[in-house]
């Protein structure tokens, strides 16, 4: 995209607009997949401050030549796998506040909001490289090539995370429906 090649140049000269205006336009992408993984608002917005304050000081050697949003979503993604790995666990349920809904209707959005309860809840189950995988490719619009670039592995592996995740994820809201 020119637009980013402009950026990325602009950044590397040292403008802070340029800095602003990338974080503008992907802030909501990355949050979105931070929550993916972390399935906590507070936790994905650490994640994303992260990565912006680490971008943002590397601006004198920074060089990188590919796709600017592929190469902040690989910083997300290792942001989130550190700060998984540093707490010890896995990412926790996403809380209820964080939630939001974009319908005006009431009963939709409480129906949109029990849905987005129910399938968080059954992402925090999968083993997370598969829900890395699911939410790289439903959230991120990633490729399978792509996903598999980023975790080093071959894209059969992400296939066959992708494929195992949504069977699991069926299979939970599936019991539940049934209960």
């Amino acid at each position: 995209m020119i637009e980013d090649e402009i950026l990325k140049w602009r950044f590397r000269q040292g403008s802070k607009e340029a800095l602003c205006r990338i974080y503008e336009k992907y802030l909501d992408y990355l949050l979105t997949l931070a929550v993916g993984f972390a399935n906590d608002f507070n936790t994905a917005q650490d994640i994303v401050h992260d990565v912006f304050v680490r971008f943002a000081a590397s601006w004198r050697g920074f060089g990188q030549t590919g796709n600017l949003k592929s190469y902040l979503t690989t910083c997300i993604v290792n942001q989130a796998r550190d700060h998984i790995r540093r707490a010890g666990r896995q990412p926790g349920e996403l809380r209820e506040d964080v939630l939001i809904s974009e319908s005006d209707c009431p009963e939709q959005a409480v129906i949109s909001d029990e849905l987005s309860q129910r399938l968080n809840k059954a992402l925090t189950e999968l083993p997370y490289e598969q829900r890395e995988t699911v939410v790289l490719h439903l959230k991120g619009g990633m490729k399978f090539r792509e996903i598999a670039a980023l975790q080093s592995v071959p894209i059969n592996t992400v296939q066959g995370r992708y494929r195992y995740g949504l069977d699991k994820l069926r299979s939970m809201l599936n019991d539940e429906v049934q209960k």
